[in-house]
């Protein structure tokens, strides 16, 4: 059974953050860029929430909200839902799941921030676990 650790390890811990009082057409341009769905919301460097393109979808768009002016403060998620990384990718789908969230940070028992995981990552972690149980099956009873 895989933890987040390890798709931490494998893709790497850097997360973009933006702070709250950006406005909500930055955190959308920082994503475009970044080729992310979510960014950490931070305020004086703590984290505070998480903005995503569902949000801004329903708290921006859908309502006609300028996006030029609208701080990211007033449409992000929070309290944000995280996970560890001693956390199953089982519980974390479950999370995702029940929460219908697309992405969960990564903190310690401290809070630190140590990644952010996607649905995508948890998918292709356990896709590439099963492969690889089929194929030890498939040499073990061929072999």
């Amino acid at each position: 059974m895989g933890q987040v650790s390890d798709i931490l390890a494998a893709k790497g811990s850097t997360v973009l953050e933006i702070d709250a009082e950006a406005t909500v057409f930055d955190a959308v341009s920082k994503m475009v860029e970044g080729n992310v769905g979510s960014l950490l919301v931070t305020e004086g460097g703590r984290l505070v929430g998480i903005v995503t393109e569902r949000d801004y979808l329903r708290r921006v768009a859908i309502v006609g909200r300028d996006e030029r002016t609208t701080p990211v403060r007033e449409v992000m998620s929070a309290p944000i839902v995280y996970t560890t990384p001693e956390s199953s990718i089982e519980e974390c789908m479950a999370v995702m799941t029940e929460r219908r969230i697309r992405h969960l940070p990564v903190l310690t028992e401290s809070r630190e921030v140590m990644g952010v995981v996607s649905i995508g990552d948890l998918v292709k972690f356990q896709t590439r676990e099963q492969s690889a149980q089929i194929k030890f099956l498939e040499e073990y009873i061929s072999g």
